[in-house]
């Protein structure tokens, strides 16, 4: 059975640019580093990032992306810092929460997310996507209960 995601690894053009932008625009915790790659935790996930010679040459044009979990008193700040760094913003938020969609500097999207499973279930129930089916409507997990 799977338990959760236990990490995401990201090819990555330059090193040192990469470390950079995750660790100080983006605020993610370095746990170690050496001429290849590196690691950085968030929160119960670890991110590493791989210099990668065969990386591609251009962004994906699907929906695809990571989505970083960030505080209310946090987004802000961090928002405002994606923004000063010139990451190319991809998308506008169409859900709940507060959210940025943006590139790193090696075209990877990401997003930066206020809110988790509950707020989005919650929300969908009163903004159905066409065809939305909810499975076992007293839904309940480790994490909520949805009403």
């Amino acid at each position: 059975m799977i338990t959760g995601v236990n990490h995401v690894t990201l090819s990555v053009r330059d090193l040192d640019v990469s470390f950079d932008f995750y660790t100080k625009i983006l605020g993610i915790k370095p746990r170690a580093k050496w001429l290849q790659g590196a690691y950085l935790e968030a929160g119960k996930i670890w991110i590493a990032l791989i210099v990668d010679k065969k990386m591609r040459t251009h962004n994906n044009p699907e929906y695809s992306h990571l989505a970083l979990s960030v505080k209310p008193k946090d987004f802000g700040p961090i928002s405002k810092r994606i923004r000063e760094s010139g990451a190319k913003i991809w998308h506008r938020n169409t859900t709940e929460g507060p959210s940025i969609y943006f590139l790193d500097p090696d075209g990877h999207k990401l997003e930066i997310h206020v809110g988790d499973l509950k707020t989005r279930l919650i929300w969908a129930k009163t903004n159905p996507w066409k065809g939305l089916e909810f499975f076992n409507n007293n839904y309940q997990s480790q994490w909520f209960f949805l009403p």
